[in-house]
């Protein structure tokens, strides 16, 4: 591994040969020192699990690329930990930067709570190193170059030494042709939610099952909500944290309660 750029740990949901993850590696491998870890099979809105009664397995690809690349069978957190503890221990390093992504589609307001993609991101946090989950906002085509070359662009603008103990950047970006961005927007994490509702159906052995559906609410009135950028044709970069309190309403309630009313 070379001392020019950053030593960048890249992981992602999609799994380990998903095009986003190829395409950002791709890309960053331009100026800086990739090695990939990351699931051998899709985990996609697994949210934050980890793997403690079963085995990790990991292998190292044998590939024809500027970069390292281990598939392990675990979640997106397992990979960050694999990746830190296993793959860079033995290098005698820490990554300088963990990047979660490219992911395929967005991960805007309550998307984080599922999202591995973020999930990787905030698991480096947790590590105490810098890290960035990234997203394109597109199922069906997303165009990763986009997001990659932002990514370059970006790691040249900012210091992501700057972003503090516990935080993560939550980068999500419209699926337009770069020329066409125009520009980037410091956001919060808005109030996008789902109202989920189930299909019934009917398997070909005549057993019924269900299948989960939802419609998109975006109705945050916050002029920074991250959904809002993107109709704008800007990228969304929303700090956020693993810390869940609500100190607003923590305020507002007494210290202590005596059980019983005693």
């Amino acid at each position: 591994m070379s001392l020019n750029g950053l030593n960048i740990l890249l992981v992602n949901d999609d799994g380990v040969t998903a095009p986003g993850i190829l395409c950002a590696a791709r890309f960053l491998s331009r100026g800086h020192n990739v090695v990939i870890s990351a699931p051998e099979s899709e985990q996609s809105s697994v949210g934050h699990g980890i793997t403690l009664r079963l085995p990790l397995w990991t292998r190292k690809l044998d590939i024809s690329e500027p970069f390292e690349m281990y598939a392990v069978s675990g979640t997106p957190a397992d990979c960050v930990k694999i990746g830190l503890d296993v793959i860079y221990k033995e290098k005698g390093m820490i990554p300088d930067l963990i990047i979660s992504g490219i992911n395929r589609g967005e991960n805007l307001g309550t998307d984080v709570i599922y999202s591995g993609t973020v999930s990787g991101a905030l698991e480096g946090a947790i590590a105490g190193v810098p890290s960035i989950a990234i997203s394109v906002a597109d199922f069906k085509s997303p165009i990763y170059e986009t997001a990659a070359l932002f990514l370059l662009d970006f790691l040249n603008e900012f210091d992501v030494k700057s972003i503090p103990e516990f935080t993560a950047l939550n980068i999500n970006v419209p699926s337009l042709p770069y020329n066409e961005i125009n520009g980037w927007k410091v956001t919060r994490q808005s109030k996008r939610r789902y109202e989920d509702y189930f299909e019934k159906r009917v398997d070909p052995t005549g057993r019924e099952y269900y299948w989960m559906l939802g419609d998109v609410i975006e109705d945050d009135p916050d002029p920074l909500a991250d959904y809002k950028a993107l109709s704008e044709r800007y990228i969304s970069v929303t700090p956020i944290s693993i810390f869940m309190t609500n100190e607003e309403f923590l305020s507002q309630l007494p210290p202590v309660y005596r059980c019983g009313g005693l």
